[in-house]
């Protein structure tokens, strides 16, 4: 059983999407130019857009088909956002455990909950805990946001574009973190970008995602680019 089995289609006006993925691969990457449709492709794989048609298979779990469509809090990933989305008026400590957080009101600031703190350490944030986003550093951010990611143990990692903000060196040190967490937590990673390197790292298998006249679609790249 494959651990991904993605065929998504989409038309908008004046493009279409029709992606087909297929692979044993723990950890792969989409490469593509802006506006090719990767981030449409993630959105509907994390149920934040719903396809016309296809399917979304994750190992034994069907995401989407025919007959079925998941909503987004059902198919347990976790999804990395560009910009990080973290809340800005909560500490890094609190955003991280907005995952484990049920109700209607925020994480209070009280000592972090054993799984929050073990994160912190984790991820060398604990001096930053009680820190709010606008006084973090983007690796800072990054490293927040992957915590509260991995924290819930999803059943797949998604990341978008999740180290361009970053300076040069900073982007080859969080390649390399994201990599030993994927190894050391075994959860399935789908990455898009737009950079060569972050697929030369991170992809066990590369996808080249192209739009030629107004429609898109995938093709294996091997080696990565």
């Amino acid at each position: 059983m494959s651990r991904f089995d993605i065929h998504i289609e989409k038309t908008l006006p004046g493009f279409r999407l029709d992606a087909r993925l297929h692979t044993d691969a723990a950890r792969v990457v989409i490469i593509g130019s802006s506006g090719s449709g990767k981030t449409l492709f993630m959105q509907a794989v994390a149920g934040l857009y719903p396809p016309d048609g296809g399917h979304i298979r994750i190992g034994s779990r069907v995401f989407f088909d025919a007959t079925t469509n998941l909503p987004t809090a059902r198919r347990n990933v976790a999804y990395l956002f560009q910009d990080y989305a973290l809340f800005p008026h909560l500490t890094v400590a609190q955003n991280i455990a907005f995952g484990l957080h049920e109700g209607w009101r925020n994480p209070g600031r009280r000592r972090p909950r054993a799984e929050v703190a073990a994160w912190l350490e984790r991820l060398h944030i604990a001096h930053i805990a009680d820190a709010y986003p606008a006084q973090l550093s983007g690796g800072q951010k990054q490293r927040t946001a992957l915590a509260r990611a991995l924290l819930c143990r999803p059943a797949l990692l998604l990341l978008d574009e999740p180290f361009s903000a970053l300076n040069t060196g900073l982007r080859a040190q969080m390649r390399s973190l994201v990599g030993e967490l994927q190894r050391e937590y075994g959860v399935p990673l789908l990455l898009i970008t737009h950079d060569p390197a972050d697929a030369e790292a991170l992809g066990d298998e590369v996808f080249q995602m192209n739009r030629h006249d107004g429609h898109s679609s995938l093709q294996a790249v091997s080696p990565p680019p």
